[in-house]
């Protein structure tokens, strides 16, 4: 695949620990653009240094959510279009071409969704979603939302026919490393959030709505021992996160009732 160097557009990457993953998609970024920006969120692995080894600017900067991540990102943009790629995801030769046409005409749209082509363990999984990620940068405005981040643009949504593929889940090291890190932040954002007092009944619902999504809408059962295997993972998934929400809400009354003693 030839380089475009399209100078319209850059290619932001939201980093944090991902040194398995980052090496590809910023290479897949490189046949798109120069300018590509990684924001990694201090990063104990090698991921920054291989960013760099393979042409990424990168800005450290702390996370609190993924919506400020992004508006910090946002910031540093100087080019007309943006792309927010996240770094285990990886562009190909169709959907560069596709954005590459976009950007250097006058589109009726101020952002686009990207579809996704799902790979869990390195098997493509036959499911396909959809996200917002090509933005003209003046249109969009910011990103809101504590869990599940959103961008604001003053102008309608156009859909890239062209699917990025989407390397989720690639062993169950990862998984769980990954699980224990996030889920973490979940809890505290759901807490934050003030979300109800957790029981024995909400614990089952998410869980068999996690598994129900993966095993069922997502049609892991297409996909035999992974099918199960990564369908059992996502409510196991959610339960860490939700057991550790149980925590915090058990020790915030227990510092609640303390002070009334007081």
């Amino acid at each position: 695949m030839v380089k475009k160097n399209n100078d319209n557009i850059t290619v932001v990457i939201l980093t944090a620990n991902e040194q398995d993953v980052i090496e590809l998609s910023v290479r897949s970024a490189c046949l798109l653009t120069k300018n590509i920006l990684v924001i990694d969120s201090h990063s104990s692995d090698r991921t920054v240094q291989i960013a760099k080894r393979n042409g990424a600017k990168v800005i450290a900067h702390q996370m609190t959510d993924f919506a400020s991540q992004r508006n910090f990102a946002l910031k540093q943009v100087k080019t007309d279009w943006v792309f927010y790629l996240d770094a285990d995801e990886e562009l190909n030769e169709k959907v560069i071409e596709e954005i590459d046409g976009i950007t250097s005409i006058d589109v009726p749209f101020g952002g686009y969704y990207v579809k996704r082509d799902t790979y869990y363990f390195g098997k493509r999984w036959g499911f396909e979603d959809q996200v917002q990620r090509l933005f003209r940068t003046k249109k969009l405005k910011e990103w809101v939302g504590v869990v599940h981040e959103t961008p604001h643009i003053e102008d309608s949504f156009g859909t890239l026919l062209n699917p990025i593929k989407h390397n989720t889940h690639r062993n169950l090291s990862q998984m769980l490393r990954k699980t224990n890190e996030w889920s973490e932040y979940e809890a505290r954002l759901r807490l934050d959030s003030k979300h109800p007092k957790m029981n024995p009944l909400r614990f089952f619902r998410v869980m068999l709505t996690a598994f129900w999504d993966s095993y069922v809408h997502q049609k892991g059962y297409r996909n035999g021992t992974f099918g199960i295997i990564e369908s059992m993972y996502q409510a196991f998934s959610m339960f860490v996160t939700y057991a550790k929400l149980w925590e915090l809400q058990e020790r915030k009354n227990m510092k609640e009732n303390m002070k009334m003693k007081q």
